[in-house]
């Protein structure tokens, strides 16, 4: 049976660009009904993505803003909180893989931002929905891990250390909000049939994983389903483990 999200507020983060996971995660959210708050850093495009939602029928806020930082985070929040009157579901995908190279090669400042985009908005993001969530008598927050963290691979030295951050904050917030009834889980993609990733991979030999089917378990571990799953990071691999 479909989730059904028509009595439910999602934020969902790192939605701007057509056909990767923010956008097809916040779609599915739209198509199962959920009021959507939309995040992101380029507000041209965040913008043409909450008029493509709404003119399929959603209820779209955005919120443009650079969630590395903590006022941001907040804003976004707030545009939930005053938009729609509360938070139920909170969607972590911004972020992503800035190096491929040796780890000898690796810059501090380069680092220092994969960090940042992947760990600081998970952090700044949940910690500033915790006090919305806790108001609805509880929800839920699906983070963005990766395969990388469950199998690290060579070249990718920053992104795995970011995603590893990402799945041990996700086991700790489980366990910090527990008695809140706010369950925190995060999925494990493996390499996704994304627009970017077919254009740079196009001639490899690829196990991919359907980004409906990542959507299909974010949407699952967001719903009442999964009510008893909390501090799970969960692998969507087709298993290619």
């Amino acid at each position: 049976m479909p989730a059904d999200f028509h009595d439910k507020i999602a934020l969902v983060t790192g939605v701007a660009r057509v056909g990767q996971i923010g956008h097809a995660v916040a779609r599915g959210f739209a198509r199962a009904g959920a009021k959507l708050v939309l995040a992101d850093l380029n507000a041209d495009a965040l913008a043409a993505r909450a008029r493509e939602f709404t003119d399929e029928g959603a209820a779209v806020r955005a919120a443009a803003g650079d969630l590395t930082t903590p006022a941001a985070a907040r804003a976004a929040v707030a545009v939930a909180a005053q938009q729609f009157g509360g938070l139920d579901i909170v969607v972590n995908v911004a972020g992503g893989l800035i190096n491929y190279g040796p780890v000898a090669d690796l810059l501090p400042d380069s680092f220092e931002r994969e960090l940042a985009i992947n760990v600081k908005t998970t952090l700044y993001v949940s910690q500033a929905a915790i006090p919305a969530l806790r108001r609805r008598g509880g929800g839920a927050i699906v983070n963005f891990a990766s395969i990388a963290v469950l199998r690290p691979q060579s070249q990718m030295a920053g992104y795995s250390a970011a995603k590893s951050a990402v799945a041990g904050l996700t086991r700790a917030l489980a366990t910090e909000l527990r008695d809140d009834r706010i369950r925190v889980n995060a999925v494990a993609p493996g390499t996704m049939r994304t627009a970017d990733n077919t254009t740079q991979m196009k001639d490899a030999n690829i196990r991919w994983v359907e980004l409906d089917d990542l959507v299909a378990a974010v949407l699952y571990l967001a719903s009442d389903e999964a009510r008893a799953v909390s501090g799970e990071i969960l692998p969507v691999t087709g298993g290619d483990v």
